[in-house]
């Protein structure tokens, strides 16, 4: 009798495990579908005027996992206090830098690749259609990056390889967009009434 019961927990716990990771698996789809269905509906401005979208956490995670270019691993953001949000993940700046169309030099290769882990935490203010983000620490391998050092690295290696960030100054929203609430909660994207 114990020889059977004892038997049956072995291939019970590996279809239990089975089981677990299908579902996280499946939760994760499903939150990034989410995401993408919401963002797209903003994108292709199919959202009504006055009408407001949140998403969670879980979206914005699953999305950015499944949106990540190669060389970042793991993106995961977080938001613990209003406006205040940290993006964290592993990145391999020359496998970045190569996927965007760069070559790094010999010596600039042997700097940057390999994964490292980097932290980001900016402000975002939204209002009227406009937002503003400010970079407030960047940790690469638990090193803070901050002053001359940060401004050089978002000049010199940010805007290169995404020529449309704007860093530090005033942009237009797009897509109808009034403004974002970004809280610990979720974050809501409000849309102009007219």
């Amino acid at each position: 009798m114990m020889h059977r019961t004892g038997q049956l927990f072995c291939c019970v716990r590996p279809a239990a495990i089975v089981l677990l990771v299908s579902l996280v698996a499946g939760a994760a789809n499903s939150d990034y579908s989410s995401a993408k269905q919401k963002l797209d509906s903003i994108e292709l401005e199919r959202v009504r005027p006055g009408a407001r979208v949140t998403l969670s956490y879980a979206e914005l995670n699953a999305y950015a996992r499944e949106e990540a270019p190669v060389g970042v691993r793991n993106p995961r953001l977080t938001v613990t206090s209003p406006g205040v949000a940290t993006g964290t993940a592993l990145i391999d700046f020359g496998k970045l830098e190569r996927n965007a169309g760069g070559q790094p030099g010999w010596l600039m290769s042997k700097l940057l690749d390999g994964e490292r882990p980097v932290s980001v935490t900016a402000r975002i203010r939204t209002a009227n259609g406009r937002a503003t983000v400010e970079v407030d620490r960047v940790e690469i391998s638990g090193v803070v990056i901050d002053g001359r050092t940060l401004e050089f690295l978002i000049q010199n290696f940010l805007v290169p390889l995404y020529p449309e960030a704007v860093i530090g100054r005033p942009f237009e929203l797009s897509h109808r967009i009034d403004h974002v609430t970004v809280a610990p909660a979720a974050v809501t994207v409000a849309i102009a009434a007219k």
